[in-house]
Parts: C-alpha cells; structure tokens; sequence
C-alpha cells in the first residue's frame, strides 16, 4: 500500500518534470541590451571561416552576406575594398583577418561593428535515395569599439526544403541522381547560400539582428 508521503513525492516529481519540459519548450526571448546600447551604424564583414571541404564556401557566402545587412538599414564596407585593404596590410587568410584585435580592425577600416561568419556546412550531399544542397551558418557581431559580442545567431538553408518524395524506390533513386548532377553543374549552393544569409541576417526575425539606423523601422525593434 503506498503511503501519502509516496503518493505526494510522486506528485511533486511528476510536476518538476512537467516544469522542466515546459521551460524546454518556450524559448527564452534573446537579449538585445548590448546591441541596443552599442547602436552601431556601420558593418565590417570579415573573411568566412571554412569548416566545410568545399573551398568556394567563403567565396560564395561573403557575396550574399552584404545585401540583407544593407536592407535592414546599416552600412556595409564593399566586400571588394575590404579583401583588397587585407591584402595590402599582409592578411591574406580569413583565420588571420579573424584572429586581428579589434582595435586594429577599427584602426584600419573605422567601421563600428564586424561580423564574423562560419561555414559549418556547404555543398551538395547524395545519399541512397535522395540529394540536398545544404547550407548552415553562424554569426558574430562585435564592437569594434569595445570589442563587446553585441549579436550571434545561426541558420540552416536546404535545397530539399518542401520536396515532396513520391514515385516509389527507384523513382526516388532516379530523381536524388539527377538532383545530384543538376545542383553540382548549376552550382546551387550559391543560391542556398543566399537563402541561408537571409535568414541569419535580415533584421527581424526572432533572435535576429535589430533594424539599423538607415532603416524606416529603425527603433521599432528596439524597444525592450
């Protein structure tokens, strides 16, 4: 027979957990104080990092990055001055770009903010019965002023978003191969790429960037 001690126990176990998995659920509301103090008017976008072995991932993500910061209302350095000016002080790798304080990154270029930007994921990947080009982000944004982390989010883009699988095994097999061949010559991950930094850097979206102050929304999302 179990006692009320048991019976109770039980009870309140049984409640921490719902607790715990009710917390779990609802995500906390990003913290925006830092940003929102620093105000940042101009962006310097740095080299991406490559995690992945694809060697155009950089290449093909820092010439998509520069558009939504635009849009949602900052200044961004021309891609083309910035990787010039790198060279001409001798920083030829994107680690090394990476790795210079933020003193100097605002010596040089006078910019407010950079953002530092990872690959994690680009290219196209086949399996047995299907094919995707994938593209996975992740962000900084530091005060050059500071050298404060005033932002960081990440976002994922797919070319096998809303595919409907249909035709049986071997229609499967047939359609991931010529899915394989056609984003490999078309060179797909690009346009992933542009979807997958718009997600990370339009302003807007939950937990991500503020408007800037050349935005007709700028202060709307600032509020606390």
């Amino acid at each position: 027979m179990i006692s009320r001690i048991g019976v109770r126990t039980a009870v309140a176990a049984g409640a921490a957990v719902i607790l715990l998995l009710s917390g779990c659920a609802t995500p906390q509301p990003y913290d925006y104080s830092a940003l929102r103090q620093a105000k940042p008017q101009s962006i310097l976008v740095l080299p991406p990092l490559n995690q992945t072995p694809e060697v155009t991932a950089p290449a093909g993500v820092l010439s998509r990055a520069t558009l939504p910061l635009a849009e949602s209302g900052y200044y961004v350095l021309p891609v083309a001055v910035t990787e010039e000016t790198f060279r001409n002080n001798g920083i030829i790798s994107a680690q090394d770009a990476q790795e210079l304080p933020v003193a100097k990154l605002r010596e040089i270029f006078g910019a407010d903010a950079a953002l530092y930007l990872d690959v994690r994921q680009y290219g196209s990947v086949y399996s047995i019965v299907s094919s995707e080009t994938r593209v996975t982000l992740a962000a900084r944004l530091m005060d050059l002023r500071t050298g404060e982390q005033l932002w960081s989010g990440e976002a994922t883009a797919s070319s096998a978003e809303n595919k409907s699988s249909s035709g049986g095994f071997v229609g499967m097999l047939v359609s991931a191969l010529i899915d394989q061949i056609v984003e490999t010559l078309s060179d797909r991950s690009v346009q992933i790429a542009e979807v997958a930094n718009g997600r990370l850097l339009y302003a807007g979206r939950p937990g991500g960037l503020l408007h800037g102050p050349r935005s007709p929304k700028y202060g709307a999302d600032s509020k606390p």
